[in-house]
Parts: structure tokens; C-alpha cells; sequence
């Protein structure tokens, strides 16, 4: 399994010389299995890029997963060039919680007058399901899906193949319960000896002073997560949309002096577009 990272940061979108290592692009993840499947995890605006690759390699059957209908994982998707072409096939996975579909809550994005091109109007073949909470396959790979904390609801999902596997946690706030939500301890199962972990890790703990409830976990309480489940490897995730680069680096470098502190054997980094992590 090849994990590729197309885009990290959260809520919105942003550009400029302090964003170059972490990047600007919204949730867009890649998954490959040893078969080559290829599984697209969210369409934020990182899909984009993704989709000029794929054009490129000529690879058209692909399976998307989504975590939930918020902009920034799904602005993405109408500048995803294959869903405008013949022979692209698409698998489209997620929970509609308040849509009547998965169709329906992609389709929303390409609605008169915010978008010009109608999604009646997409070339590819696609086909929607609905996967809240039973897991399913693609391929080798077998995919346990799980509620996040957040507003309006969400889905993470853990990702087995050949005994490996990565537990994808966005959007999740640890230290509050939304409605439909789970316990810490729920996670802490769902993550156990995981053998890659990125979570949602957007605000400091004095950020959290201002924006408990808001759906976004703070670094450290992602962190602790990582090391109570014993992951071998912690990807902090969803950069918050005004943390620069320098800034990154320093959360970086604070969860790693906190894992050694605590003589936890756990390799911590921060996503970064085109990063590649093989299982």
C-alpha cells in the first residue's frame, strides 16, 4: 500500500512564499494497493493536481472516498479533468448525512449559479454508495469506516492490506463530543497499532481556548492518540489555514521532543504535497 499526499491544509486554500513546504492545497489523499487500485480520499483542491497526474499515466478507474460535505474536501472536484471524459469509471464511497446521496452531495458542488458546468453533464461513469458504517473492499485492500467528531457529521476510515494498515482521521476533535460523535477510547481502538496515523492536528492549545467545538483536535491531543495506540508512524494533518511554515516545523519538532520525553518510539512528521509513505 502507497500513501501520496496531494493536499494537507484545512478550511480554505492559500498561497504564497510562507505555504511552499506544507502547502496550499485542501484534503486530497491517494491510496495505491499492491494491485494498483487506485482510492482517492476527499476532493479538496489538492484533486486537481492529482488529476493531471492521472491524465498523464493514463489511468482512468479510479474509487473515491469522502469524510463528510464540508467546501474544502470537495471544492476540488470540478476540476477533477477526468470526470469530463469518456471512459473514466468512478466508485464514489461515503456517509451522506445530510444529503439523500453520495451523488447528491458531490453533485451539490457544480449547482447553478456557483458553478457553470452542470453535473448532469460529467462524461464519466459513476456510481455512488453508501458506506457509514459497515466495512467493505477494494481490491486487497479492506476498509473499516468510523464516525468523526465533527459539525454536520463525518467518516474516517482504517485502511488494511497484508496486515498493514492507515487509520485516516480528519476533521476529528478529540476533546469534544459531537452529536453522532464518538469517545476518545473509541478511537484510541480504532488506531491501535496502527502502522500510519494522520490525524487532524490544525490548532495549538491556545487556539483551542477560542475554538473548542469547532471539529479540529489540537496537536497535542492528536499526538496523544498516536502514542496511546502504539502507531508506528503520526502524520499531523489539516494545517490550519494562517500556520506558516516555520510555524509548522516548531509543531514538529514539539511532538517529537514530547515522544522522546516519554520514551515513545513513534516517527512524527507534518504532510506535505507529493509526499509518498509506503506500507
Amino acid at each position: 500500500m502507497k500513501i501520496t499526499c496531494w493536499g494537507a491544509r484545512g478550511s480554505i486554500a492559500v498561497s504564497g512564499k510562507h505555504y511552499v513546504k506544507y502547502g496550499g492545497d485542501t484534503t486530497c489523499m491517494e491510496v495505491r494497493s499492491k494491485n494498483n487500485d487506485i482510492i482517492i480520499l476527499d476532493a479538496g483542491t489538492g484533486m486537481r493536481r492529482l488529476g493531471n497526474k492521472l491524465l498523464a499515466s493514463n489511468e482512468r478507474d479510479v474509487s473515491m472516498l469522502f469524510t463528510h460535505a464540508h467546501w474544502d474536501h470537495l471544492m476540488g472536484f470540478p476540476f477533477f479533468k477526468p470526470i469530463y471524459m469518456k471512459g473514466t469509471v468512478i466508485r464514489m464511497y461515503g456517509c451522506p448525512y445530510a444529503q439523500e446521496s453520495v451523488r447528491a452531495m458531490v453533485g451539490n458542488t457544480m449547482v447553478a449559479p456557483y458553478f457553470p458546468v452542470d453535473y448532469g453533464l460529467l462524461q464519466a461513469e459513476i456510481t455512488s454508495h453508501s458506506v457509514c458504517e459497515d466495512g467493505f473492499t477494494i481490491g486487497p485492500v479492506t476498509i473499516t469506516p468510523i464516525a468523526l467528531n465533527h459539525p454536520n457529521l463525518g467518516i474516517g476510515y482504517k485502511f488494511v492490506e497484508d496486515g498493514k494498515s492507515f487509520v485516516f482521521l480528519t476533521d476529528n476533535e478529540l476533546a469534544h463530543k459531537h452529536h453522532g460523535g464518538l469517545d476518545y477510547e473509541d478511537y484510541l481502538r480504532f488506531s491501535e497499532g496502527a502502522d500510519l496515523l494522520i490525524h487532524d492536528a490544525e490548532y495549538t492549545p491556545d487556539q483551542y481556548t477560542m475554538t473548542k467545538g469547532w471539529g479540529h483536535s489540537t496537536y497535542t491531543d492528536a499526538l496523544r492518540l498516536a502514542m496511546d495506540a502504539k502507531a508506528k508512524q503520526f502524520g499531523l494533518f489539516h494545517h490550519n489555514q494562517d500556520r506558516t511554515d516555520a510555524a509548522q516545523d516548531e509543531i514538529v519538532d514539539d511532538c517529537r521532543r514530547i515522544a522522546k520525553g516519554k520514551k515513545v518510539k513513534l516517527k512524527c512528521f507534518a504532510l506535505e504535497p507529493d509526499m509518498e509513505i509506503a506500507l
